[in-house]
């Protein structure tokens, strides 16, 4: 963590913000492979968006929320859904941050001849449906840090999200040159 520029005073505070977003973030998978509500609810402001790309997402909290209890998200948790995501990037600014983070999408391999793996026992194994990125762009509340806009892409070598991932590090001094 670079931080020459913040007093002494300023930087437990960072520290306590990116420990709360790395929370709120790391949050998401299991709320997503639960089917939890309450988390989207809690987690994004009352006006926060999902854009899952193609046309796909949802505005406001409740919305957001309600994604989780379709049939069809039922129906893949109780398939053996698995939402595994990467530590987040996370840059703070104020009281306004962006995080950047990876999430693969898991499913069991049902069709798959099952592989023995010494100590471990037997199993058709795992296959990775699919990979993206994803940006958060997070405010401070009154209630703590909370999702305003979730942004999702997958990781097919597309213009978007390559545009999603560049825009997110175009002001980070690690990023760009000096």
């Amino acid at each position: 963590m670079n931080t020459p520029q913040q007093t002494l005073e300023q930087r437990p505070r960072l520290v306590e913000d990116k420990l709360a977003i790395y929370h709120l973030i790391a949050s998401h998978p299991p709320a997503a492979d639960t089917g939890n509500e309450i988390y989207y609810r809690n987690a994004f402001t009352p006006d926060g968006t999902v854009d899952l790309g193609g046309g796909k997402g949802a505005s406001g909290n409740e919305a957001i929320g309600a994604i989780v209890a379709r049939p069809e998200h039922r129906e893949a948790i109780a398939g053996g859904l698995c939402h595994f995501a990467g530590l987040p990037r996370v840059e703070i600014d104020g009281d306004t941050a962006v995080a950047i983070s990876y999430l693969q999408i898991v499913t069991p391999h049902h069709g798959a001849a099952p592989v023995q793996v010494p100590g471990h026992g037997a199993s058709a194994g795992f296959r990775i449906h699919r990979a993206g990125a994803n940006r958060w762009d997070l405010v401070r509340t009154a209630d703590g840090w909370k999702v305003k806009r979730r942004a999702l892409r997958p990781l097919d070598g597309s213009k978007d999200v390559r545009e999603l991932l560049t825009n997110a590090l175009a002001d980070s001094p690690l990023f760009t040159s000096t």
